[in-house]
C-alpha cells in the first residue's frame, strides 16, 4: 500500500465530515483525565463524569484532584463505568505526577516525546492507546493513536490484517504520513466518526465515504 492511499483516505473523510474538533477539553489536565476515563466506555458517559468533576472543582489542578479521597473521586466518575478501577488509575497518574514532577504538567511536558511516552507507560493503568492519546491531544506530540476502530476500518479496506499488533499498526501510519500533530489529531477523530456511523459491526458499506469517487 503506497503513501498516497493513506492520504486519500484522510482526504475523503475530511471532505465527508469536516473538522472534528477533537479532543474536547477546556484544559490540558481535563484532556488527560478524559483519556483515562474513556477506556472501555462511550464518550457521552465520560462527559457526565467530567461534568461531575467540574462541579466538585476537581479539575482546577492535579493537586486539587489528588486531595480528593479515592472513594469520593470514584463516586464523581461513576457515569464513566468501572469507576473504582478508573479512580485508582487517576490516582496512580496523579501520584506519578506529584512524586516525579511536583504535580506540574509543565515540568512533565519538558521531556522529549520518547521519554514522555516511556514515563506514561510506566504508570499502572495507562496502556499504549491511552498513553498516545495523552501525548497527541494533551501534549501536542506527533504520535498516531491506534484503536479498535482504526483496525476495523483499515483491515476491511485491505490495508493490513485486523489482528496486527498496536505497535505495528502505529508504525504503518507513521511511516505513511507526515509527522504532523494536526493531521494525526484530525485523522484519528475522522476514523472514529467513520466507524461509529458507517463501519459498524454490521457495516453500511453502500453509503460509506470511502466508497465515493476521488
Amino acid at each position: 500500500m503506497n503513501k498516497g492511499a493513506f492520504r486519500d483516505v484522510y482526504r475523503k473523510l475530511y471532505s465527508a465530515f469536516g473538522p472534528q474538533h477533537w479532543w474536547p477539553g477546556d484544559t490540558q489536565f481535563e484532556v488527560i483525565v478524559g483519556a483515562i476515563l474513556t477506556q472501555n466506555t462511550a464518550w457521552t458517559n465520560v462527559e457526565k463524569a467530567i461534568g461531575n468533576l467540574k462541579k466538585a472543582l476537581a479539575l482546577r489542578s492535579p493537586s486539587a484532584m489528588m486531595r480528593l479521597p479515592t472513594r469520593k473521586l470514584a463516586e464523581l466518575i461513576r457515569p464513566a463505568g468501572y469507576y473504582n478501577i478508573k479512580a485508582k488509575r487517576l490516582k496512580n497518574f496523579l501520584s506519578f505526577l506529584e512524586l516525579g514532577y511536583g504535580a506540574s504538567l509543565k515540568a512533565l511536558g519538558r521531556l522529549d516525546t520518547r521519554e514522555l511516552r516511556y514515563e506514561l507507560l510506566g504508570v499502572n493503568g495507562i496502556g499504549p492507546e491511552t498513553c498516545d492519546s495523552i501525548l497527541l491531544y494533551a501534549f501536542g506530540r506527533p504520535v498516531f493513536v491506534v484503536d479498535a476502530y482504526t483496525k476495523r476500518v483499515f483491515s476491511r479496506h485491505g490495508f493490513f490484517d485486523e489482528d496486527l499488533g498496536y505497535a505495528e499498526v502505529q508504525s504503518i501510519f507513521m511511516k505513511n504520513l507526515r509527522r504532523e500533530t494536526a493531521v494525526f489529531n484530525e485523522y484519528h477523530a475522522l476514523i472514529v466518526r467513520l466507524a461509529k456511523e458507517f463501519c459498524r459491526t454490521r457495516p453500511k458499506c453502500g453509503s460509506c465515504p470511502l466508497k465515493a469517487n476521488p
